[in-house]
């Protein structure tokens, strides 16, 4: 009996841990790198290398604002035990505090080191974007200002998971701006989508949230506000990954992205009838699905690249 629980101790800590990274979030960091790719492919510029650093730079930078997300709320005392969003292993004893706070920070050095390898691509100019995305990480939930907690997250979301990874993964492997008129309106799309996964996020924590005094945009608005803002920024995403890619691909990859406005409008039924920890299939759906569309845009711009 002993035996068998000390074999088990282990696993049961693999699984907190992986719990902890959040896999069904991962695909918003992942869908803005896909992005960039292909907006560099179209413009011949695609360089597997520099591509492939930013794809692992951008999965290990959500990963460090997960555990930073978990650690910070946890030693602010927002976070309670049996809490409708997923498992919180340092809430939960699972991990303990000193842990997440190791791995938090030893991955964000080890994230900014790699991401400092992109300089010999794109120059010092990504230096600073750099120290953006590393702040963004542990701001998002703590400082004297932590963005998640004060209605900010869908903001910073749209930028640091839209604008930053589609331009500047297509700008180290292009080396050149003058791809900013497909990336722009792409960027804006992949970023508004990656909004939609925060906007499930919290309209499942709400009442947590509440309860701890954890202003986000869902506590500030209710409910209601954030299943029309959920859906406005769906349309959106149609409407400008439309603008970017028309006129450069096929007309018939302009109207199969009108698969894509049904597949969110079911995902939106979703979400309007869930409520609490019901919605975590929601949240995984919207996360694939903004994943779908930037592999779709992908695939239209590599029937068309120059």
């Amino acid at each position: 009996m002993d035996q068998h629980k000390t074999a088990a101790a282990p696993r049961s800590r693999f699984r907190a841990w992986v719990e902890a990274m959040r896999l069904r979030t991962l695909p918003v960091s992942v869908a803005g790198v896909l992005a960039g790719g292909g907006v560099a492919f179209y413009w011949g510029g695609f360089d597997a290398l520099p591509f492939a650093i930013c794809l692992v730079f951008a999965v290990v930078a959500q990963i460090v604002s997960n555990f930073a997300n978990e650690y910070f709320d946890f030693r602010k005392g927002l976070d309670r035990k049996g809490r409708e969003g997923f498992r919180r292993g340092v809430t939960e004893g699972d991990i303990t505090p000193r842990a997440m706070r190791n791995a938090t920070f030893i991955l964000l050095l080890l994230d900014c080191l790699l991401g400092c390898s992109l300089i010999h691509w794109g120059g010092w100019i990504l230096l600073p974007v750099g120290i953006a995305i590393a702040l963004f990480a542990i701001a998002y939930s703590a400082g004297p200002y932590p963005l998640s907690h004060h209605g900010l997250g869908e903001v910073a979301v749209i930028i640091f998971f839209g604008i930053v990874p589609v331009v500047f993964t297509a700008y180290v492997q292009t080396r050149s701006w003058e791809m900013l008129p497909l990336a722009l309106p792409l960027s804006c799309a992949i970023g508004v989508l990656g909004a939609n996964v925060l906007i499930v996020n919290n309209t499942r924590d709400m009442a947590d949230d509440r309860a701890v005094g954890k202003m986000t945009l869902a506590v500030r608005f209710g409910r209601r506000a954030m299943i029309h803002l959920y859906i406005c920024n769906a349309v959106a995403a149609v409407i400008l990954s439309a603008v970017a890619i028309a006129g450069r691909v096929s007309p018939v990859w302009i109207f199969g992205l009108l698969l894509f406005a049904n597949q969110f409008y079911l995902i939106w039924m979703q979400l309007r009838r869930g409520e609490g920890a019901a919605l975590n299939p929601v949240l995984g759906k919207t996360a694939v699905s903004m994943l779908l569309l930037s592999v779709y845009i992908c695939c239209a711009l590599f029937t068309s690249s120059h």
